[in-house]
């Protein structure tokens, strides 16, 4: 497996002297959802040709150009807002798949800003049949336990949303809820909670139940960074951004065939394999299996606030930045980040419902 070196640099027209970052594979994002929230300033990027991304660590600031960009990963709980726009990133020759998070924490409203279940699992559906079942990633993550959600009852849940979806994909990724690791996550879900992490016996009885539904489906069931061995249930450790799925999906893009080292092997009926040599991404957890892609997203402005998620520092910052960002798209105006990202402050008394409004509005 070769070593990820960087990605290659060049400089862009529009700002002189400056010098980008030009990844080949772009995730769009882990950090946010750029298609629900912010898919004109995605738009408006792509046309420019560059984004700039701020580091949620340092907050240093970084230009990321497309020039040599040949696939997306779209990461989304509600791509619906995307849709009309996913002609012009066809013209623009842009190839892409979507990892949609389709969870049913409805009753407990673990995810607030999200459309009802049943609109969801209709915008599922409908991105898979302009999409194709290949290039649209079900997820359930991450699975979640609480005094009223047994392993049960979840297997009940992923059953129901599969019934719906099973023939409109070919992939489910799960992944077990991480509490203890992220401090913030952990004060959120003790408010709301009682919520906890599963036991290595509550795994293996959930993976049993998933691998015997699953032979109604005929999903292919993977893991998304767990250390948790699940394979005799006929669940694999997955790679959410997958450069196997990558090449069989665009088959025919030679630019991104030699980007992963492509090795072909002949026949003897003379059809050619392809073995890819997976670069796993370096600025990913050790038991993420992803290979290596440039994130654009920002910390601090996705406004679904689900209660699980770790990349929401404070919830009034959030809507504060999205607001703004509201603000300036109503006037024609995008940021090279998503939105300049403002200091806390005590947000006014209708902020919380006014953002939440704007977010449904679209």
């Amino acid at each position: 497996m070769p070593r990820f070196k960087g990605w290659e640099k060049v400089r862009i027209d529009l700002v002189p002297g400056a010098e980008a970052l030009a990844p080949v594979i772009v995730s769009a994002s882990r950090a946010t959802d750029i298609p629900a929230c912010y898919p004109e300033w995605l738009i408006e990027g792509l046309k420019r040709g560059y984004v700039c991304w701020a580091n949620p660590f340092s907050g240093r600031e970084a230009y990321i150009s497309f020039e040599k960009a040949r696939a997306f990963v779209f990461w989304s709980k509600n791509p619906a807002p995307v849709i009309p726009y996913l002609p012009v990133i066809d013209r623009m020759g842009l190839q892409y798949y979507f990892q949609f998070t389709l969870n049913d924490y409805e009753s407990e409203g673990l995810e607030p800003n999200i459309p009802p279940l049943k609109e969801r699992i209709s915008t599922f559906r409908k991105l898979s049949g302009l999409l194709g079942a290949d290039r649209v990633i079900w997820r359930f993550d991450p699975l979640i336990l609480s005094d009223s959600i047994t392993v049960d009852d979840l297997a009940g849940r992923v059953r129901s949303i599969a019934e719906e979806i099973h023939s409109h994909t070919r992939r489910l990724v799960i992944s077990f809820v991480d509490i203890e690791r992220y401090k913030r996550v952990k004060r959120r879900l003790e408010r709301c909670g009682p919520y906890r992490e599963f036991s290595l016996e509550e795994k293996h009885d959930l993976a049993e139940r998933l691998g015997d539904m699953n032979k109604g489906w005929s999903l292919s069931i993977q893991t998304c960074a767990e250390e948790v061995d699940l394979k005799r249930f006929g669940i694999e450790k997955g790679h959410c951004i997958d450069s196997s799925l990558l090449l069989s999906l665009f088959p025919d893009d030679h630019a991104l065939a030699a980007f992963f080292g492509v090795r072909g092997s002949t026949d003897l009926d003379g059809n050619v394999h392809v073995e890819p040599d997976i670069m796993k991404d370096p600025g990913q957890r050790a038991l993420c299996g992803c290979t290596v892609a440039k994130d654009i997203g920002q910390y601090c402005t996705c406004m679904h606030l689900c209660a699980y998620c770790y990349a929401n520092a404070s919830e009034t910052l959030v809507r504060q930045n999205y607001m703004r960002y509201r603000s300036q798209r109503d006037c024609g105006l995008f940021s090279e980040t998503i939105v300049p990202t403002v200091k806390e402050r005590k947000s006014p008394p209708d902020l919380s419902d006014q953002a939440a409004n704007l977010l449904k509005e679209q």
